[in-house]
């Protein structure tokens, strides 16, 4: 492609280049052949202009760069290489973006339930659907191991334009702060964008709450319609700040669609989607409070595409969930073993407080946190699993470079005042045995922060195979 065509009046490059053949277009130092396009962007422990010269001896045709670095007619200049790095990765693909229909759906917790309902149900309809998020990528039936909630930003193109000529004619995604911050979804425009809710998570990235917020915030600039959780304050702000068509949903109290009558049970739930002045029975496997939330956002989606309310109903009564989303491991015995992602404050809160609803005897909470992530979080971690749990056990999740003795240290912080019971035991598998050897009848246990999660980061960065149905399984062999 020539290089004018591929900059789309997006950039000035000089006449002498204008015509250049461009072979590929890449930020990677290690992807440049000759005639690539390089885009020096800076990034946490790289800046790509310190390697613009050497990239144009290796055989770039050009480098677009944020400022003069004395290349001559050979560089580009940007304001921002990032987002035209975006925009170009759209334009090489031939904006595949544009010939789907986008619903994005951000917010810290949630997006995978919601993303996930919305394809099942389009998918139920007739429409084939892309799904891209943090579980896996899927185009229709296809599963494809993904590694980022939002991919990489030419990752990201080459899925949507495999999607595309697959015959998807819709795509569903979760858009993360780093994936909107980072320009990674090019020029992607939403007929639907979903704002589920706003709790501490990533502010070893994003400075404050305030910068998060407008991480999210972004997404809004860039989609037709906003639907956005009134529950949560950040979206109650969300809603008086966003510029395109909103409407509001909620599980506590009157909006444009809205749950009434929620019954939750360990066997799924039930609850009246009100919109419109008329009220409708949702019945689901799918339990706890927060998934009607969930499912209340996705219905909502699909009635704005236009699907047949009696269809959607249809489709949600036969779905049971996501892997790693309130997922209840098979043990045999007279106590149940749970198995959920909740990562953040807010997500253990809500996983706790659902459950308990339902739990005849003690509710146990197993749960860490994360290494080299932010640490401010860990004794909140603590204060919000001890709000409803009756027995914590204290333990790792994906420790990283960080000592995970240090990580607990932080944890119990939060435990200073705790009136509850609780155990520390270092390493998580040893900590899951401890949890079925203490459970009694009636009990359940949540397994907290590893949901579809199969493997742990230790020491070095290094993966090991760590699979907690798994590890269930082991552990209850030991108890016969």
């Amino acid at each position: 492609m020539r290089l004018t065509d591929l900059l789309e009046n997006n950039a000035v490059c000089a006449d002498s280049i204008a015509g250049s053949e461009i072979t590929s277009v890449t930020d990677n130092t290690k992807n440049v052949k000759d005639g690539s396009l390089f885009f020096c962007v800076k990034g946490g422990s790289f800046d790509g202009h310190t390697a613009a010269a050497e990239m144009l001896e290796k055989g770039a045709a050009a480098v677009v760069c944020e400022h003069d670095l004395g290349l001559g007619d050979r560089q580009i200049l940007t304001e921002n290489s990032r987002f035209l790095y975006g925009k170009v990765c759209s334009a090489w693909f031939g904006h595949p973006e544009r010939k789907m229909k986008l619903i994005g759906v951000t917010g810290t917790n949630g997006k995978t339930t919601t993303t996930s309902v919305i394809k099942h149900i389009l998918t139920d309809t007739g429409h084939k659907t892309g799904l891209v998020g943090t579980i896996q990528n899927e185009i229709g039936d296809t599963v494809i191991h993904t590694e980022n909630t939002t991919p990489l930003t030419f990752e990201f193109m080459a899925l949507l334009d495999r999607m595309a000529r697959e015959g998807c004619e819709y795509v569903v995604m979760e858009v993360s702060s780093f994936g909107l911050v980072q320009n990674r979804i090019g020029a992607s425009w939403f007929r639907t964008a979903v704002f589920t809710n706003l709790t501490q998570d990533h502010l070893d990235y994003h400075k404050d709450m305030e910068d998060y917020y407008q991480a999210k915030k972004m997404l809004f600039d860039i989609c037709d319609k906003a639907l956005i959780n009134i529950d949560d304050e950040y979206g109650r702000r969300l809603l008086g700040e966003v510029s395109c068509k909103k409407l509001s949903f909620s599980v506590c109290e009157t909006a444009d669609y809205y749950a009434d009558g929620i019954k939750i049970k360990s066997t799924g739930s039930s609850f009246w989607l009100c919109t419109g002045g008329k009220s409708h029975l949702v019945r689901t496997p799918i339990p706890g409070k927060f998934n009607v939330s969930n499912l209340t956002a996705a219905i909502s989606v699909c009635l704005l595409e236009g699907i047949a309310l009696d269809d959607i109903l249809r489709s949600v009564a036969g779905y049971n969930g996501v892997k790693g989303r309130c997922e209840v491991i098979p043990t045999g015995r007279d106590f149940t073993v749970i198995c959920d992602y909740a990562h953040t404050p807010d997500a253990v809160e809500n996983i706790l407080r659902s459950v308990k609803e339902y739990t005849e005897g003690r509710l146990i909470c197993l749960f860490g946190c994360g290494g080299n992530r932010d640490a401010a979080k860990r004794p909140k971690m603590a204060a919000a699993a001890a709000k409803y749990a009756d027995h914590l056990i204290v333990t790792s999740d994906n420790p990283r470079n960080e000592d995970p003795e240090a990580i607990i240290k932080d944890i119990l912080v939060g435990l200073e005042d705790c009136k509850i019971p609780y155990d520390v035991v270092t390493d998580r598998r040893e900590a899951i045995y401890h949890g079925l050897q203490i459970a009694r009848k009636g009990d359940i246990i949540v397994l907290a922060g590893k949901g579809h999660e199969d493997y742990q980061i230790l020491a070095g960065m290094e993966h090991i195979h760590f699979d907690e149905r798994e590890v269930v399984a082991e552990g209850l062999k030991l108890l016969d």
